[in-house]
């Protein structure tokens, strides 16, 4: 979280004070119903659905394109779990692929795992980097495939001027606490497509979608049984003003990223990234030869740094239950035992995206504020430019 203030808790205490607390009301203030029309505006997609989680936008999107028993779907090797467990979720089959220096998913080892039995390709914005979606897209259209964009950790950044998750078919945002804005916890399916919208509408609250205001308008899809993700109007007051934050909490984040880049360029060597404008520049990614000069440096003193390698859930071979092949409690509920799934089942094993692991052990986060004034800005990089040029004289 990089911005909380005063005008949340206006917001809601409005709502509080107006009693109607449920996402769908016919109070005066209908939180949801703005921060998703605020959301459409500001990803200039046609359909945006407030949910309470990345993870739900995910499942969602994956079972609104009609993946399934039967199919694989490609996932990168560095993502939070989440990523690959909604593929499972969908009772399809997560095929891992290697990263390259960008830190995203690589699109030369993507084209290598794709198969007969691939349906959709789930790039995922980490940290805030963005993904080489023209070669993905290009992937996507050369093998008929689905793209679902996870842009969880990417609230806002873009690609060549489009925003992330709206350039493949399907997009997936996060607001939990630690995301570019927040609501606590939450999330938000982004598309173009009306089917897809239907039917994530459906699959995201099919316990409540027929029963409170008009939500199946116009609508073909015809019900189907579902979960349980619907948002509420405190999550969503919260969320809406956090909006109107959203763009200028990007813009500091990038400018402090970029100057901090230019105080220290001249004695480190960054990761490549696949637009610089576009990424949110929540984190610099320093570049080191062997993974002992990069711990070496996160653990100067007053450097803070981490390595992704580090970041546990966020690294396949720790992704227990996927690897162990564990999709579900009840057997005949797990998509690794279905017969439809009997010839797909991957072999995961801990060192199958060694480059991706090699890659990872090389990198150093520094953690970027957009509230930094120039002084502590200053420090910052005469802190970095103190240890790497230590490095530089032995």
């Amino acid at each position: 979280m990089f911005r909380m203030g005063r005008e949340e808790i206006q917001e809601l205490e409005k709502v509080i004070e107006s009693r109607y607390l449920f996402k769908v009301n016919k109070g005066p203030y209908q939180e949801s119903a703005r921060a998703e029309e605020e959301m459409r505006r500001l990803f200039a997609c046609d359909h945006a659905i407030l949910m309470t989680s990345g993870h739900a936008a995910l499942a969602a999107a994956l079972v609104a394109m009609g993946v399934g028993p039967g199919d694989e779907v490609i996932v990168p090797a560095y993502t939070y779990i989440s990523s690959a467990m909604a593929v499972l979720e969908a009772g399809a089959i997560p095929v891992i692929a290697e990263v390259d220096e960008t830190l995203t998913l690589c699109p030369i080892d993507t084209e290598k795992k794709i198969t007969s039995h691939t349906k959709a390709i789930i790039p995922v914005h980490i940290q805030g980097f963005p993904c080489n979606m023209d070669a993905i897209m290009a992937l996507a259209e050369k093998y008929h495939l689905y793209v679902l964009e996870d842009a969880c950790q990417a609230d806002g950044g873009s690609y060549h001027g489009r925003r992330l998750g709206t350039i493949g078919h399907t997009g997936a945002l996060s607001f939990n606490y630690f995301k570019v804005i927040t609501a606590g916890e939450g999330g938000a399916l982004l598309t173009n497509d009306r089917a897809f919208f239907e039917r994530a509408l459906i699959y995201h609250d099919s316990s409540a979608i027929a029963y409170f205001g008009d939500q199946l308008k116009n609508f073909t899809t015809e019900q189907f049984c579902g979960r349980e993700y619907r948002t509420n109007e405190i999550s969503a007051a919260v969320l809406r003003i956090q909006l109107e934050r959203l763009d200028g909490i990007l813009h500091d984040l990038r400018k402090n990223k970029k100057s901090l880049m230019e105080k220290i360029k001249d004695v480190c060597r960054f990761a490549p990234s696949n637009d610089p404008e576009g990424d949110c520049g929540t984190t610099l990614p320093v570049q080191f030869d062997t993974e002992e000069e990069a711990r070496a440096f996160a653990e100067a003193e007053g450097i803070k740094g981490s390595l992704p390698i580090d970041t546990g859930k966020h690294i396949y071979r720790n992704w227990t239950p996927i690897m162990e092949k564990r999709g579900a409690l009840h057997p005949l509920m797990d998509p690794f035992k279905m017969e439809a799934n009997k010839d797909i089942v991957p072999d995961y094993r801990a060192d199958m995206c060694q480059k991706s692991l090699n890659i990872l052990s090389k990198v150093v986060y520094i953690a970027v504020q957009p509230d930094w004034t120039q002084e502590e800005l200053d420090h910052r990089a005469a802190q970095i430019r103190a240890v790497l040029q230590k490095k530089m004289m032995r």
